[in-house]
C-alpha cells in the first residue's frame, strides 16, 4: 500500500450501510488528530487511554449530527478519573472536516498505576449533548457508567435514550510504522440497527432492563430484526486489530472483508481534524460575570489575570482593569 493511500484514509470516518440486514455505521480511522489531542498534556497510561477512547466515540457518534451543530461527549466520576470532555464540531459547509477536542480532570494522588482507566472513573455517568446552536437548549442525555468500557456505556445510551441497538469495535494505541516515529493510531467500527419511523419501545416486564439496568437488542427488536443485527455482530467479531487501525487495510476492504454477504455500501466520508474554539473574546465573556473584587482575587503577583485553555494549551493574559462587568479600561489580550 502507498504512502499516499495511508494518508488518504488517516483521520476519517466513513459512514456505510449494510443493506440486507437493515444496519447502518461508520469506519473510523483517528492518528494524527488523536495525536494532537493528547500531546496537549502529559497524561498517566490510564488517562491517555481514557481521552483516546472518549474522541474515538464522540468523533462516531458526532459524525451524524446536522451541519454547524456540535456534540460533546463528557464522563463525570467519583474516582481518580473525574471528568473526561470531548467536543466534536459538525463542518460549517459541506465538504469541509469535522473538528474534534478532548481532555481531562484527575486526581493523581488517587489513580491506581495497575488499574486500567475505566476502572478509574469508579461511580457516575456517561452524557452526550448536542447543541443546535444559538440560544436554543441543548438536548441532553445520560446513563450511569456500567460494563467495562466507555463503549459499553455510549452503547447503554442508545439503548436506554434512542431504543437503538448499538456495537463499538475499537482499538487505539501507539504503534511505530518502519523508519517513522512512535505516534498514536486508532480505528474503530460501529454499528446501529435503522431507527424506525417512530422508534418507540413498550417498557414491560418482557423487555424492560435486566438486572444491571442495561436493555438488550433482543429486547428492543422483533424475530427477524434480531436474526439480523446478530449475524452482523458476529461478523464483526472476526475483526482483527490490526484490520481496524490500517494502515494497510483500507476502510472499504475492511468492509468488504467482513460484510460483503451483506451488501455493504459506503458514503462520502468526513475528514476530522483537531480544533479548538477558544478566543480572548470568549474568555472576556466568561469572565463579564465577575465583580472587580471578584477579578483582584485571580489578579497574580504580577497584576496580572491568566486564562488557560484545558483543550489546546493556549495561555492568555489580562489587565485586571479590562475585566469583569465593573471593569474601568478597554484591552486587548495577548496569548501564548
Amino acid at each position: 500500500m502507498s504512502l499516499g493511500a495511508k494518508i488518504a484514509w488517516d483521520d476519517t470516518i466513513l459512514p456505510f450501510q449494510l443493506d440486507k440486514s437493515d444496519v447502518r455505521g461508520r469506519v473510523l480511522r483517528l492518528d494524527g488528530v488523536l495525536d494532537q489531542v493528547l500531546a496537549q498534556h502529559d497524561y498517566p497510561p490510564a488517562i491517555e487511554n481514557l481521552v483516546a477512547e472518549a474522541a474515538m466515540l464522540t468523533a462516531m457518534i458526532g459524525q451524524t449530527i446536522k451541519l454547524r451543530w456540535k456534540l460533546s461527549l463528557q464522563v463525570r466520576g467519583k474516582g481518580a478519573a473525574r471528568l473526561i470532555a470531548t467536543d466534536y464540531y459538525a463542518p460549517e459547509k459541506e465538504g469541509e472536516p469535522g473538528r474534534i477536542r478532548a481532555y481531562a480532570s484527575y486526581d493523581e494522588e488517587r489513580l491506581d498505576p495497575n488499574a486500567p482507566g475505566f476502572d478509574q472513573i469508579g461511580e457516575g455517568y456517561l452524557a452526550i449533548l448536542i447543541h443546535q446552536g444559538g440560544e436554543t437548549k441543548p438536548y441532553t442525555g445520560m446513563t450511569p457508567i456500567a460494563g467495562a468500557s466507555l463503549a459499553d456505556c455510549a452503547k447503554a445510551y442508545f439503548a436506554q435514550s434512542e431504543q437503538l441497538p448499538t456495537r463499538f469495535q475499537l482499538t487505539f494505541g501507539r504503534s511505530m510504522l518502519p523508519g517513522g516515529d512512535e505516534s498514536w493510531r486508532a480505528g474503530g467500527v460501529m454499528l446501529q440497527q435503522m431507527p424506525k419511523a417512530s422508534p418507540l419501545m413498550e417498557q414491560g416486564e418482557e423487555n424492560g432492563p435486566n438486572d444491571e439496568g442495561i436493555i438488550r437488542a433482543v429486547d428492543m427488536l422483533s424475530e427477524d430484526e434480531y436474526e439480523n443485527w446478530n449475524r452482523a455482530n458476529i461478523l464483526l467479531d472476526s475483526v482483527e486489530e490490526m484490520e481496524l487501525v490500517g494502515p494497510t487495510v483500507q476502510p472499504t476492504q475492511l468492509l468488504l472483508r467482513l460484510f460483503h454477504e451483506e451488501a455493504p455500501r459506503v458514503f462520502d466520508p468526513q475528514r476530522i481534524e483537531f480544533g479548538c474554539t477558544c478566543s480572548e473574546e470568549r474568555v472576556r465573556t466568561s469572565m463579564s460575570i465577575y465583580s472587580a473584587k471578584d477579578i483582584g482575587h485571580m489578579t497574580t503577583d504580577e497584576g496580572i489575570v491568566t486564562a488557560d485553555c484545558q483543550f489546546c494549551g493556549a495561555h492568555y493574559e489580562f489587565d485586571p482593569k479590562t475585566l469583569g462587568f465593573e471593569a474601568t479600561e478597554s484591552g486587548a489580550a495577548q496569548d501564548d
